[in-house]
């Protein structure tokens, strides 16, 4: 004798194969648009060509290109000496050394300001790319050391504790241009006129460097009588790849002229003057603004991290990042928008 439960079961085999039917139906829907975006996401990441990603001014839209003319406005909450912060267009903000009537020479103030203005910057949800540049006639001097010569020349008897005291000092220094490393916003240098000593320090922590056609660079420490000691002797041979010429540089305090640094990879591209390579620095990082911000985050801590690391350790790391990052809403909203054959700035990323 069939149970109670078999004979409900029994009495409507019909209704239950129509619900088990619509199930396997939806089963196989869900499986189809997996395997679809399983094949659009392998074709992404193996095309051979970049999908429509040109940095040349014409072709960018002429939306970014009004954008990149429009009126700058003070940046909020960037109120300082030696700086000058303002927002030039959405998600992009342009740092200014202002000290023109100096030719921007590092005082005190700019050493310190430099520390809070890129710490504030990172932390920044509405910013997703930099670009720094030197008011004026030229990138920058250097250091002031008219400003500060009290600061490298410090008084005492006791040659351990005045040492202790350097040390701590050339230690801020250096994190005065680290935290431009440190900050996982893409951070493009605008340079134009001259690049001298610190300026060196300085653009070599950053991602990017254009130039104009008067620049020049200038390892200046050893004509005063000391070695580099915030960066550059660290970061230029692996900016450059050449240790003979970073050598030469570095002995000789010789000026290089902006077509040798464009040949030699310290800066990746030249321009006719300072307007034009702004409106082109603008114009890359309003590019790079419309990207995924935890994509684009993620690529410049693992680059930094793949360098200072070997090729295993680096894959690790990325590893352990993609875990986690891979998870974002943003990786759904890219492939739907190609799988809808929308434009990638299209979408709109939530803030990071």
């Amino acid at each position: 004798m069939p149970s109670p439960n078999m004979a409900v079961f029994c009495a409507r085999p019909l209704g239950f194969l129509s619900e088990y039917s619509s199930y396997s139906a939806a089963m196989a829907a869900a499986m189809g648009a997996s395997y679809r975006l399983r094949d659009l996401l392998t074709w992404r990441l193996t095309a051979p060509t970049y999908l429509g990603l040109n940095l040349s001014l014409r072709s960018m839209s002429a939306a970014t290109q009004q954008a990149s003319g429009a009126a700058p406005s003070e940046a909020p909450d960037h109120k300082y000496e030696s700086l000058l912060v303002t927002a030039v267009q959405r998600h992009v903000l342009h740092v200014q050394l202002n000290r023109p009537e100096k030719r921007n020479a590092m005082n005190r103030a700019f050493w310190r300001e430099m520390v809070e203005c890129f710490n504030k910057i990172a932390q920044d949800p509405d910013c997703r790319a930099v670009v720094i540049s030197g008011a004026g006639k030229m990138f920058t001097a250097g250091i002031d050391f008219m400003d500060m010569a009290s600061d490298l020349q410090p008084q005492g008897e006791d040659v351990a504790r005045i040492s202790w005291y350097l040390r701590d000092l050339i230690t801020k220094y250096q994190e005065t241009f680290t935290v431009i490393e440190k900050c996982p916003k893409p951070i493009i240098a605008a340079i134009h006129g001259g690049c001298i000593g610190g300026g060196v320090d300085l653009i070599t922590a950053c991602d990017i460097r254009y130039c104009a056609q008067d620049a020049f660079f200038q390892v200046k420490e050893v004509d005063l009588g000391l070695a580099a000691d915030v960066g550059t002797l660290q970061r230029l041979p692996r900016v450059i790849g050449n240790q003979s010429l970073v050598n030469e540089l570095a002995f000789t305090a010789r000026k290089m002229m902006a077509d040798e640094a464009l040949n030699n990879g310290l800066v990746s591209r030249m321009f006719p003057d300072k307007k034009v390579m702004l409106d082109a620095a603008f114009t890359l990082a309003a590019e790079i603004s419309t990207k995924s911000p935890v994509a684009v985050q993620g690529t410049k801590v693992n680059l930094l991290y793949s360098r200072d690391h070997s090729v295993a350790e680096g894959l690790n790391y990325m590893t352990s990042w993609n875990m986690s990052m891979l998870q974002t809403q943003d990786l759904v909203k890219s492939v739907q928008a190609l799988m809808e054959k929308k434009e990638p700035k299209s979408v709109t990323f939530s803030k990071l």
